[in-house]
């Protein structure tokens, strides 16, 4: 047994499953960590780009796509508890673009029909997805109103900060859409962050990445997490692909340099811009681990990591929502992050929160097991549903505890 209660022969096993799925051409490299008790178990297998000689690395950067929402929730909670924001007042004073929202009467109805919001919008419905408004998961040209966002300018697709324009613009193009669900009816992925993102910012009285740098960046010594990549790392950044959902084929998606990540972006995506790298995540989990603590200093209160990791959704909201049938039967969503409450499998045990990322990434910290794991990869996931390497990696680490 290792220090940290972990099995170095079965950790063997998790190398050896890994390295397969590079190999066999599934990924082109991949930074894996398995943190238990204050031991780190790192993997680090095959190339920065497909067919390429520079090695991944442990500092390599990936763009960790919506694993940026659980540390914007972060500094919201930072920036409630300097009481610059309160999780139940209407956002409409910062956010005025967002007063007298318009609902649409039916989902599948004209755009134009539609009844007045029966209540404002507040930092907690942006927090937990429950603002009434996100992602349709249905094929374009379902719905009536998914041909009004598009026809508003706003961008549909994989992560691409080079597509939206600046906060103030891209608020107001989304304020021109009515809400899809009254404010606290269900759960609807996704847009809760960016709104949240511009929310801190009009807030602070600082662009968004300042404010994450003061509250939570800086504090956790997370030194290479940020909106874009400089010059002077550039070649620290994996090439990023996209997987095709039919072949598995990987199709190259964004450069490391002259790519949409290689310049500062007009719109710092809350729900999705960040590149990051494994120890500047694990620092970030290590936080949350040990309720607003890290390195002997203080970042969140205990309470905020409470309730921040805590399951919000309501029976009814849950029975209303999901990205996948049946995904809140043993799951449900705190401030920015998904929360297990019911154990199904080896590994998560009740109460583990965490969350992925699609471009190829995916992070869960256990409080129950004092357990970080965290997989970085540069190949996009195919569905909202996590694929074979993610469920591998997590049952492999699960099965490693030996204590």
């Amino acid at each position: 047994m290792s220090d940290g209660g972990l099995s170095e022969a079965r950790l063997a096993r998790l190398r050896t499953a890994l390295a397969g799925y590079v190999e066999r051409g599934e990924v082109p490299g991949l930074v894996a960590v398995v943190q238990r008790r204050g031991h780190v178990h790192i993997e680090v297998h095959g190339t920065l780009e497909a067919g390429g000689d520079e090695p991944m690395r442990r500092d390599t950067l990936f763009r960790i796509s919506s694993m940026t929402k659980p540390v914007v929730a972060a500094a919201a909670m930072a920036l409630v508890e300097e009481g610059l924001l309160r999780l139940d007042d209407p956002v409409d004073g910062l956010l005025p673009e967002l007063a007298d929202r318009r609902v649409l009467r039916a989902l599948d109805g004209p755009v134009e029909d539609t009844e007045p919001a029966r209540r404002p919008i507040t930092l907690r419905d942006l927090l937990t997805f429950r603002l009434g408004f996100g992602a349709l998961m249905a094929p374009p040209g379902s719905y009536p109103v998914q041909r009004a966002v598009l026809d508003s300018g706003l961008y549909v697709g994989p992560p691409d900060p080079s597509k939206d324009p600046e906060p103030d613009e891209w608020l107001r193009r989304f304020a021109t859409l009515p809400l899809l669900h009254q404010p606290g009816e269900r759960w609807m992925y996704h847009t809760g962050a960016d709104l949240t993102g511009i929310l801190l910012a009009r807030a602070a009285g600082r662009p968004l990445e300042e404010v994450l740098r003061e509250r939570i960046l800086d504090p956790l010594g997370m030194r290479d997490t940020a909106f874009s990549v400089p010059a002077d790392r550039i070649g620290r950044l994996a090439t990023s692909y996209l997987t095709d959902p039919v072949s598995g084929a990987l199709e190259p998606y964004d450069p490391a340099a002259g790519g949409s990540w290689s310049r500062p972006p007009a719109f710092p995506s809350g729900g999705a811009g960040l590149v990051s790298c494994a120890d500047d995540y694990l620092a970030f989990s290590r936080m949350l681990l040990g309720l607003g603590r890290h390195a002997g200093r203080r970042v969140l209160s205990r309470p905020a990591v409470e309730l921040m990791t805590t399951d919000h959704l309501t029976p009814a909201q849950k029975a209303a929502s999901g990205l996948v049938p049946d995904q809140f039967d043993t799951f449900g969503w705190g401030f920015g992050v998904g929360v297990t409450t019911t154990r199904t499998g080896l590994d998560g045990s009740v109460g583990s929160y965490g969350w992925d990322g699609g471009l190829g990434t995916c992070w869960t910290a256990d409080p129950r097991e004092e357990l970080t794991l965290l997989l970085l990869t540069q190949a996009s996931w195919t569905s909202p549903e996590p694929p074979p390497i993610a469920r591998d990696f997590r049952t492999l680490a699960y099965q490693a505890i030996d204590d």
